[in-house]
């Protein structure tokens, strides 16, 4: 099983959450993220750099909003420049470092609450990498752990068949500009809401929160 890797950390060390705005409680809502043509414009030559990191319109306030109506978000992200030898894990991590400041310039409750990637190539085969589930069954995992403050030196993720008892995923949602990610939504078993690549989370934020708020 090839496994999603996680943002600057070992996929099951230790995750503090930031907490949600107002100082609400999380009742389970989880917004899964694409990350390129939704939260910041993507390229078919990849995003290779901090540098290159640009924005879509107001994708920081469209998260603000998420997280201030008591959602989570985990940004779910297929890297194969890293499976292909463009470059390396550190450099992914300096790009998401910038993402993450961009978005809190924009809005200070715009915290991403985890980041996981699949650094694989295609020709893997491999569980985490979209349309496949495994980084949405991750980050549900990893969540849900952190704020019931489980033991993460024990833990265990589970994948795919292996995962039995699910908790229900009926109030989340995957925001993708794809059809691997609206594959993986499906896989998963969690709304799948597919965006303008042009636009981004913003263009369909109004409609999540009118109807799931």
């Amino acid at each position: 099983m090839l496994a999603p890797h996680r943002e600057s950390a070992e996929l099951t060390d230790p995750l503090e959450l930031v907490e949600l705005p107002g100082g609400q409680n999380w009742d389970g809502k989880i917004a899964y993220l694409d990350r390129d043509g939704v939260i910041n414009v993507g390229s078919e030559n990849y995003v290779n750099s901090p540098a290159e990191v640009e924005l879509l319109p107001n994708a920081g306030l469209a998260i603000g909003n998420l997280r201030r109506a008591g959602y989570r978000i985990v940004v779910v992200t297929n890297q194969s420049p890293i499976g292909r030898g463009h470059w390396d894990s550190d450099n992914l991590d300096d790009i998401h470092s910038e993402l993450r400041n961009r978005l809190l310039i924009e809005d200070s409750d715009a915290h991403l609450d985890l980041i996981l990637f699949s650094p694989y190539a295609p020709w893997e085969g491999a569980w985490a990498r979209k349309p496949n589930s495994g980084m949405l069954e991750a980050g549900r995992q990893l969540v849900e752990a952190a704020s019931n403050n489980v033991d993460f030196t024990s833990m265990e993720l589970l994948f795919d068949a292996e995962w039995v008892e699910r908790p229900d995923e009926s109030t989340s949602f995957m925001v993708g500009d794809r059809g691997v990610d609206m594959a993986a939504a499906e896989n998963f078993g969690v709304r799948g809401i597919r965006c303008d690549p042009n636009i981004g989370i913003s263009g369909v934020v109004d409609s999540i929160l009118g109807g799931t708020a």
